[in-house]
């Protein structure tokens, strides 16, 4: 009999399966373009996670977290990309409320030892010099403000349909099925990777420079 393992559990481990790119997102021409996998990583090294400014306490750890790193080594920022597992629909508005658009000010936090491990087991290169915004190796953790928010919400079949039907989300918010998270090579299903490719910036626009 295998053992039993939380919903939250299924999704972080087949999250860990993922491209350091949210599948669907295509490379831009020009401009930032610095994704890496935040949450859930491949080593047992600490992970980046979100917090509110002067917070020490409570933080946000999303079961899967991409931040894309931007602007300059003087003015750094990151865009995210979030994916939350809820278990239940009191599950789901919680976790929706602290992504609420009225949250103005958020920072992400990419501890050291997350900054100076390598970027996968493929790629040695330290995550740090991949971020593009930090000139050598930090000694302190690496805290940024939050540009861009877009979530993903998985949720169990009954909960996507009503939801689905008599709800709507915010715009920075997308829902799929649960199964669409936990599927074996989830990431390589074309209609997961067309809802993933809408949800950024360059889809609010008509073409890009």
């Amino acid at each position: 009999m295998e053992p039993y393992r939380s919903l939250d559990s299924q999704v972080r481990a087949s999250l860990k399966k993922w491209p350091q790119r949210p599948p669907g997102v295509g490379r831009r021409n020009a401009g930032m373009d610095a994704w890496l996998r935040g949450r859930p990583g491949d080593d047992q090294t600490c992970h980046p996670f979100l917090k509110v400014p002067g917070s020490n306490r409570l933080r946000t750890l999303p079961d899967g977290l991409w931040l894309n790193f931007g602007g300059t080594p003087f003015e750094p920022f990151v865009d995210i990309f979030a994916i939350e597992a809820c278990g239940s629909l009191q599950n789901m508005l919680d976790k929706r409320s602290r992504f609420a658009p009225s949250v103005h000010s958020l920072l992400a936090v990419c501890p050291v030892p997350w900054l100076l491990a390598p970027v996968s087991a493929e790629d040695p290169t330290p995550r740090w010099k991949a971020t593009g915004v930090l000139l050598q190796e930090p000694a302190v953790p690496l805290v940024l403000p939050v540009r861009d928010v877009r979530v993903m919400y998985g949720l169990k079949p009954r909960h996507y349909k009503g939801f689905a039907k008599n709800h709507l989300p915010h715009p920075h918010e997308y829902y799929v099925p649960m199964d669409a998270l936990t599927a074996e090579n989830g990431d390589q299903d074309p209609a997961l990777q067309a809802l993933m490719a809408r949800a950024c910036t360059a889809s609010n626009f008509l073409s890009l420079p």
